[in-house]
């Protein structure tokens, strides 16, 4: 009974995230976050285009939710048509950020067959939409890598220029790997003073593993600043 209050409770512990680059956009925070959407952009080889995007840490607390969520600002910012998928069902964050409900969502879409745009929600931001995470199921990694979420991803494309998808840490689950092989590629955050060396370069190792694209990474939490907290480095 306690295991399962523990479960129920899981959702709770998560906050809304810091969307600076809407609240703020001519911080030097924001200005990192626009160089990282830049060099995103230039990952990929001149012919390809750049169609949906993982965001994943090592572990917990590491600042992958504030990057995914930043990143689909700025990318909609530039007049890309985004939509942000909070696809970490475990403890989801998107819907406390942007102050909607969390009753259906990424979860109910993957077991039913209602169309993608019936559950996305548009936001204040011009061309941002989010897709919530829904309840959490008791099996999210086999929704994740069922037929059906392929079949969601497609339709997402018919109707947005980028999908930016949230995950869990990839050294707790396999959510974040299932999802990462999925997509066009995948970022990889850590943070300064929470990430440590080993679980960088194991997380690392994972999704190298799982043979996915690993775009880059972003470190933040630097200490040498109190303003330009984010760093992009490339996966090449």
């Amino acid at each position: 009974m306690a295991k399962e209050k523990n479960k129920k409770n899981q959702n709770s512990v998560t906050k809304p995230v810091n969307l600076i680059t809407l609240l703020n956009p001519n911080s030097p925070i924001s200005e990192q976050y626009r160089t990282i959407r830049t060099n995103l952009q230039f990952a990929v080889s001149g012919d390809e285009t750049l169609r949906s995007i993982v965001v994943v840490s090592a572990g917990p607390g590491e600042g992958k939710s504030t990057s995914a969520a930043n990143l689909a600002v700025v990318f909609a910012q530039a007049g890309k048509r985004v939509l942000l998928v909070d696809a970490d069902m475990r403890k989801p964050t998107v819907h406390k950020t942007f102050g909607l409900s969390n009753e259906a969502g990424l979860s109910t879409l993957i077991s039913g067959q209602s169309p993608v745009q019936e559950l996305v929600a548009t936001t204040e931001i011009d061309r941002l939409s989010v897709l919530v995470s829904g309840p959490t199921p008791p099996n999210p990694a086999e929704l994740l890598n069922s037929r059906r979420m392929n079949q969601i991803i497609e339709e997402m494309y018919h109707y947005f220029d980028l999908v930016v998808f949230d995950l869990p840490p990839v050294l707790t689950v396999a959510d974040g790997l299932i999802m990462a092989a999925k997509t066009d590629g995948t970022v990889l955050v850590i943070r300064e003073d929470k990430t440590s060396k080993e679980g960088a370069i194991e997380a690392k190792r994972r999704l190298q593993g799982a043979k996915v694209r690993i775009l880059g990474a972003i470190y933040n939490g630097a200490s040498q600043t109190t303003e330009s907290e984010y760093y992009y480095y490339s996966g090449k």
